[in-house]
């Protein structure tokens, strides 16, 4: 199965976690790149595409939503998705900010929500990996989930 690997990182966090499931990805075609080297373009012939950000505001980052605007419509049909983010642990957080978070979510099942409006399949519930602060770094043992979510995708079947 061809694999890419989308992501955008501000502090380096969710690229450490791109990273880890590029790692847990046993294809051998397989490709991983920041946002801003990615062009719709390097969507040709994937058979899955797996996408993530920090959550800002509820939201990807900035620049990973225009690139997804840019995919054309239906031409994820037959496509396998799957994304992640990076977020804080709610359960850490003060009363307001996890009262914030329940309202405004992630940036994960949004960017599901666009991929899935594009044609793609969505193959999992979309991740989310925890960070200890703003700037980081991951909570422990997050890159490893990372890994093994990745080794799901080995179990599947391409399209």
């Amino acid at each position: 199965m061809k694999t890419l690997i989308i992501y955008d990182s501000l502090h380096g966090n969710t690229q450490d976690i791109a990273k880890a499931i590029y790692q847990g990805i046993q294809d051998i075609d397989k490709k991983i790149l920041p946002v801003e080297k990615a062009s719709t373009q390097d969507l040709k012939d994937i058979q899955l595409l797996i996408v993530g950000s920090p959550t800002h505001g509820g939201r990807a980052k900035p620049l990973l939503l225009e690139f997804l605007k840019r995919i054309p419509n239906d031409s994820l049909n037959g496509i396998k998705v799957a994304t992640f983010d990076t977020r804080f642990l709610e359960s850490k957080q003060k009363t307001a900010l996890k009262l914030l978070m329940k309202v405004i979510g992630y940036a994960a099942p949004k960017m599901a929500g666009i991929l899935e409006k594009k044609g793609g399949t969505v193959v999992d519930k979309p991740q989310g990996f925890f960070v200890k602060g703003e700037k980081g770094p991951l909570l422990l043992g997050e890159e490893e989930k990372a890994f093994k979510w990745a080794e799901n995708f080995n179990k599947e079947k391409p399209v």
